[in-house]
């Protein structure tokens, strides 16, 4: 038996410079391939706030990813004559799967509810997650007219898509699990995304929220919304970020 384990690949969406997506590009093939930094420094692109932020360590992200590789190890048992690398790496291979798959129902959910506040149909089995956002946002920030998916492209060299903001306010959806009343836990990485994200969009003194939709809690949702100070915090520690990573990859 032979299992080979590729390193992960990073996944890194680019902009052009009117902020227009850049995602893939057309191969020699004539097909679709994921654009590269190569692409980039051709055709003149921008780097996403996520690829900006992903140069950061992300030590609360590898705690996760290692406690998943330890959960497969205890209840994947050894096969006879399996060599030891091998063990590993179906370990290693089944743990990435489990992750997979939660961030595979964490996407379908996004769009359902993308769908819905840009009025297009989406599946009706994702109708809680959808009504149970909808409410929540409106409960909290009154009836607006929200606009949904736009993307842009910021002069420092840098862009990205938001997922609903609306005037003076941005605001970015997320997907974990969670039950009702239970607290979700605050990372720096949704902090600078909302702040580079209000600078991109051109509106620098938007309020910028954290929209959390339960995972395996159809309908439960939490809002949370950063002080000004942490705002003004997130976008210094952004700016560094985009410092270092135009810097080490010389392109801007």
């Amino acid at each position: 038996m032979s299992i080979v384990v590729s390193e992960p690949k990073v996944s890194e969406h680019w902009y052009s410079r009117d902020g227009m997506p850049m995602y893939t590009v057309e191969s020699t093939k004539g097909t679709q391939r994921p654009t590269t930094l190569r692409d980039a420094r051709k055709l003149n692109l921008v780097p996403s706030v996520t690829t900006i932020i992903n140069v950061a360590a992300k030590p609360a992200l590898t705690q996760w990813l290692q406690k998943q590789v330890l959960m497969a190890a205890l209840t994947l048992p050894k096969i006879n004559e399996e060599t030891e690398e091998q063990y590993i790496a179906r370990i290693i291979l089944d743990a990435k799967e489990q992750g997979k798959a939660a961030a595979d129902r964490g996407t379908e959910i996004h769009e359902a509810i993308q769908k819905a506040y840009e009025g297009q149909h989406y599946p009706f089995g994702f109708s809680e997650f959808v009504n149970g956002c909808h409410k929540t946002l409106e409960d909290f920030f009154g009836k607006r007219d929200w606009i949904c998916e736009r993307s842009f492209a910021h002069d420092l060299g840098y862009g990205g898509k938001c997922d609903l903001h609306c005037d003076g306010l941005v605001v970015d959806i997320k997907t974990k699990e969670f039950a009702e009343g239970e607290e979700v836990t605050l990372y720096d990485d949704y902090l600078l995304q909302l702040a580079a994200y209000r600078i991109g969009l051109g509106m620098p003194n938007a309020r910028c929220a954290n929209v959390f939709v339960s995972r395996n809690n159809p309908g439960v949702v939490s809002i949370y919304e950063w002080p000004e100070e942490e705002i003004q915090r997130g976008w210094a520690m952004f700016c560094c970020l985009l410092e270092y990573w135009q810097l080490r990859t010389g392109h801007q």
